[in-house]
């Protein structure tokens, strides 16, 4: 495979250089810039589903690309941040032309800006979570997914028992696993609702804990995957897709962007949710895991309680679902306990997770979530055949 003449670029602008940009944040300066280079191209800002930007943004210094989406108006369905020094707007082009040739996405934005710092100093910050979430205690990811779960709860119906039954069944997964933090220590629903409160409705064991570790996968092409030593675990299908920042710009709050992310992963792999063998989706907090089993498809919109219920999510069960217990047992090493969910989805197809395998699994749901249901990927791999 090769990307030649497999891309172009049909629009450019530049901001001119300039020893002072008094009155404009770096966010007003990257929106300027991409304002004319779509006017440039004759794109609409509705047909551009890619962004690439740089890591200096000055006003934000995580979840850039979801604050550069949200501040332009875009919902991109890829998303990259780019750091190779003087490097960077060459390597983006290179990028957004294997996503493009992937099918990840079919227009994307490549930006780079920065104002001058110091003096004169930046004008008034106007992210928008600075501006309209944070002076109204809306700081910090407890209290986002406690407003998901209060929101799914009024909407839906959805109880603090059924909730619960999440950190249950994933502690009795980490039975199976040597290295979860909370191997061996299986809880009840009572003691779920007897931890503490952290934020209403949201109680201690359904909420992440932080911890140390890392991951790490190595991704190869088709053509010498299978002379490693170890069996390769195929992608077959991807999905993108992010919205927001700020939970004041979510477009829906019992809806995630995995929806659509999980959807493209599906078209893209030919399968459907009944097709999975396993799952190893993101679970930071219990509401999380149950809008996403409904996002993929896995019960009706509102229905996760009475429906987990109903389910068998140990690895001998009818829909083993994170066996190494996930990270509200097993632990979440920042990012890399995202990561964590990639690495058991690939242990259990190759056949190799110990003492947890699940029998001749073909196909596993992965999924990755950024900030708050901001950010989302999904995978579908397989097992070799």
């Amino acid at each position: 495979m090769t990307l030649r003449n497999s891309a172009a670029v049909v629009g450019a602008a530049e901001v001119p250089p300039s020893r002072t940009t008094t009155g404009m944040t770096t966010l007003d300066m990257i929106a300027t810039v991409a304002a004319a280079a779509a006017a440039d191209a004759g794109v609409a800002k509705d047909e551009i589903d890619g962004l690439l930007v740089g890591p200096q943004v000055g006003e934000t210094p995580q979840h850039v690309p979801a604050t550069v989406a949200e501040y332009l108006g875009l919902r991109p369905r890829y998303a990259d941040l780019v750091d190779l020094g003087g490097a960077t707007g060459a390597g983006m082009v290179w990028r957004a032309a294997a996503a493009i040739q992937a099918g990840m996405c079919e227009t994307a934005l490549c930006v780079l800006g920065n104002i001058r710092e110091g003096d004169p100093p930046r004008s008034p910050n106007r992210n928008p979570i600075r501006e309209f979430d944070v002076p109204y205690g809306g700081s910090g990811a407890n209290q986002a997914y406690a407003m998901v779960a209060t929101r799914h709860m009024a909407e839906f119906g959805t109880t603090a028992e059924q909730l619960a039954q999440v950190p249950v069944f994933e502690r009795a997964n980490a039975r199976f696993n040597p290295d979860a933090v909370f191997h061996d220590k299986p809880i009840t629903v009572d003691d779920v609702l007897a931890s503490p409160m952290v934020m209403e409705p949201l109680r201690l064991l359904e909420v992440v804990m932080p911890c140390g570790g890392a991951t790490a996968v190595l991704v190869t092409g088709r053509g010498s995957a299978r002379r490693f030593r170890r069996r390769p675990v195929w992608l077959r299908g991807a999905g993108e897709k992010v919205t927001h920042r700020a939970l004041s710009q979510a477009p829906e709050l019992t809806t995630s962007p995995l929806a659509a992310a999980i959807a493209d992963a599906y078209r893209m792999a030919g399968v459907g949710p009944s097709d999975l063998d396993l799952l190893t989706p993101y679970d930071c907090y219990s509401i999380m895991l149950a809008v996403t089993f409904e996002d993929a498809g896995l019960c009706a919109k509102g229905s996760a309680g009475p429906w987990m219920a109903e389910q068998d999510f140990s690895h001998t069960g009818n829909l083993p679902c994170n066996p190494h217990g996930g990270q509200l047992a097993c632990g979440q090493a920042d990012l890399a306990g995202g990561m964590a969910h990639l690495v058991e989805a690939v242990r259990q197809l190759r056949g190799t997770a110990e003492g947890r395998q699940v029998a001749d699994p073909a196909l596993a749901l992965v999924t990755g979530n950024g900030a708050t249901m901001s950010e989302e990927v999904a995978l579908v791999m397989e097992a070799d055949s």
